[in-house]
């Protein structure tokens, strides 16, 4: 007997079906109004970013206020960077910083409040470059505000003949920080890196019976097994190296003073410390412009070598490249790096020739447009184009990649120039 009414079997089945379609219908709802939320948020996000990039403008089309810490990261960021409404001549906005010391160690605060180191330290260079506040880095109070990295250690040293004595401690004391943290980053994967070419590079193929390398002789003769004797015979020793009894390599690093170099001076005095400190290799640091500066004696300490250096001025590739020639005493062991951007002010033709020459007597030349992290750099094509036809490529180098070019070089084999020029 089939029953009538609202709850029979088919009746029942569809009101189940209704039921879970309305609660899909309801869940898709609440969804739909979440992600609509997330969408406005995210919009809301991006207006709040443009505005702070745009400045505030009447034309910058956001019609976003900022209150509380955006009002302030603004107010900084304007100080900078400023207002279109004002221009000067060849700039599209001026700065509201001024000249006076106290509102720019307030700015500095600020900012160091209001945005990562990575951001304090562009903004920073930027305060410098663009509204010309590099003689308020004479004052101590200064220095104490600031953020230490690279491109500030690069302007100091453009001024520190200018600063005044109760400055110059402060600047140091900058200085050294930014060192130390180079070193922490660096100092161990080059010393490494340089110690396995090293011991590479000195494993004998005639070894004494006691010196001989057991394990990497058989490892290079298993090619030469002799099954019905069941033992390999080798044909050739691989021995142990003796790196402590003498200096096998030489390292002359020829260092270009212009005034474009600073960052590269940085790094080079740097890398220059750590290879005077592993006692298998001779290092010598040679700083140049015009003139030669030989600072091979305060190796023990980058921040005097940085100190020693006189940023600015011409340059004369020849001069220093001859000064680096007649300090060599073993050519077929000397590794000559030349960081320069290769604009030459000297004898061209004479500074190829001394290259050439170098390279004829058994030198591993390497020529570095730069040594920094800053991107592709600005240098001499045409004479990047001659060294290379000479079999010294010329490409920048990051801190990162010294070492395993300095390595390779040791070893004799290719660098790796992912820049070539």
């Amino acid at each position: 007997m089939t029953t009538s009414g609202p709850w029979t079997g088919d009746t029942a089945a569809d009101a189940t079906e209704t039921r879970a379609t309305e609660s899909r219908a309801t869940e898709s709802d609440a969804s739909e109004s979440r992600g609509t939320a997330t969408a406005g948020e995210a919009g809301q996000e991006r207006l709040r970013r443009w505005r702070l990039v745009l400045g505030g403008d009447a034309a910058d089309g956001t019609g976003h206020g900022l209150s509380g810490r955006d009002a302030a990261m603004d107010g900084a960021l304007a100080a900078l960077y400023g207002s279109p409404e004002v221009p000067r001549t060849g700039r599209e906005r001026s700065g509201g910083l001024g000249a006076s010391a106290p509102s720019v160690a307030r700015w500095l605060g600020d900012i160091r409040t209001y945005f990562p180191s990575s951001v304090v330290q562009v903004m920073q260079r930027d305060a410098i470059d663009r509204l010309g506040l590099s003689t308020l880095l004479l004052e101590p109070e200064m220095l104490e505000a600031v953020e230490p990295d690279v491109h500030l250690v690069g302007t100091l040293l453009s001024l520190h003949r200018a600063m005044p004595e109760t400055t110059k401690e402060t600047a140091r004391a900058v200085v050294r920080k930014v060192v130390e943290d180079l070193e922490k980053r660096f100092a161990g994967r080059t010393r490494t890196a340089l110690a396995g070419a090293l011991d590479r590079g000195a494993r004998r193929n005639r070894p004494r019976h006691r010196d001989i390398d057991w394990n990497r002789t058989i490892a290079a003769n298993l090619k030469h097994y002799q099954p019905e004797y069941g033992t390999v015979v080798p044909e050739r020793l691989v021995g142990y190296g003796r790196a402590s009894q003498s200096l096998r390599k030489q390292v002359i690093l020829c260092i270009d003073q212009s005034g474009s170099m600073a960052s590269s001076v940085v790094y080079a005095s740097v890398f220059g410390a750590v290879l005077a400190s592993m006692r298998s290799i001779d290092t010598r640091l040679v700083a140049f412009d015009t003139a030669v500066a030989d600072l091979t004696d305060r190796l023990d300490d980058p921040v005097d070598v940085m100190f020693g250096t006189r940023l600015g001025g011409g340059t004369d590739i020849n001069r220093a490249l001859a000064y680096a020639q007649s300090q060599i005493t073993r050519p077929a062991e000397t590794v000559v790096v030349l960081v320069s951007d290769l604009y030459e002010g000297g004898i061209r033709h004479e500074m190829l020739k001394r290259v050439a020459a170098m390279k004829a007597s058994g030198v591993q030349f390497v020529a570095l447009l730069a040594l920094s992290d800053e991107g592709a750099p600005a240098y001499d094509r045409e004479h990047a184009a001659a060294l290379a036809a000479l079999g010294a490529p010329a490409f920048a180098c990051t801190p990162d990649l010294f070492p395993e070019v300095m390595a390779a070089a040791l070893e004799k084999r290719a660098l790796p120039a992912p820049d070539a020029g």
